[in-house]
């Protein structure tokens, strides 16, 4: 099941980083994960330091 980022995402990029598929982008103001590449590793929940990805 592919992550999700919700609205408490402050479009710090850590994630996008950590994410070793390269399934997160940036749009508008904040980032976004695409659940086709998303292997759900759980990279990019770990490296949020707002909290703002979770298992979707």
């Amino acid at each position: 099941m592919a992550y999700k980022i919700t609205s408490e995402c402050v479009n710090c990029g850590a994630c996008e980083s950590e994410c070793p598929v390269e399934a997160i982008s940036e749009k508008g103001d904040v980032r976004v994960i695409n659940a086709d590449l998303c292997t759900s590793c759980g990279s990019c929940a770990a490296a949020c330091p707002a909290s703002a990805i979770e298992a979707g």
